[in-house]
């Protein structure tokens, strides 16, 4: 971001050893959504570059079947000898977005305008 101290706003990849990398093409993108930018400090001073959702967050319908509370998820499988597990964290970006939906995560900086294929952090569905 114009402005901003490389020092402070530099980002790297955590790539696992020997991993095998896939350029993708860029794609140009048009869309009655665009989320802006934010650079949000972190308590180390770093900055870390956020797309704010909040408008496409309001407009999208309440979820009326919603995960329920952790604790309740817990206590619920405590009293059952096997269990089964998902991991919801380490794959969430590899959800891919419904095609008609990818136009409404499109964000805008500098050197262009973007938008995910695959889900992103934030969005009220998500």
């Amino acid at each position: 971001m114009p402005g901003l101290d490389t020092i402070i706003i530099e980002h790297k990849l955590p790539l696992i050893p020997n991993a095998i990398l896939v350029r993708q093409q860029l794609r140009r993108m048009k869309s009655k959504w665009v989320a802006n930018i934010v650079p949000i400090l972190k308590k180390h001073g770093k900055v870390r570059i956020c797309v704010d959702y909040k408008d496409l967050n309001r407009a999208s319908p309440k979820d009326n079947f919603p995960l329920p509370h952790i604790d309740l998820l817990v206590n619920n499988t405590a009293q059952h000898a096997l269990y089964s597990f998902m991991d919801g964290f380490s794959r969430y970006n590899q959800i891919r977005m419904a095609l008609e939906d990818k136009e409404e995560t499109i964000f805008s900086m500098t050197w262009g305008t973007f938008g995910y294929k695959v889900m992103p952090f934030k969005l009220k569905k998500c």
